[in-house]
């Protein structure tokens, strides 16, 4: 898994990416509705505080965004599989 910073990406494609992982996942905001321009802010505030990060994996060649928790986890566990192995 590739952690890809989200400057390094065109501005369009980065917009893409966060509508496709917005309208793909779905999200629950509670009882109130939000809008896709909203969600978009929002998902922009935690990709820019470091929240959340745009990852690549090359094996399945899809791009996601994963919380810091999650991507860590897994990097975690790709190093203690590889020690398995080793």
């Amino acid at each position: 898994m590739i952690e890809i910073p989200p400057e390094r990406l065109p501005e369009g494609t980065l917009t893409s990416v966060i509508e496709e992982y917005i309208l793909r996942e779905g999200t629950d905001y509670g009882n109130q509705e939000v809008n896709l321009e909203n969600k978009i802010s929002q998902v922009r505030r935690q990709l820019n505080g470091g929240d959340i990060v745009i990852t690549f994996d090359p094996v399945t060649e899809n791009c996601t965004l994963l919380t810091r928790h999650q991507l860590n986890r897994y990097q975690q566990q790709q190093l203690a599989a590889e020690q398995d192995q080793g």
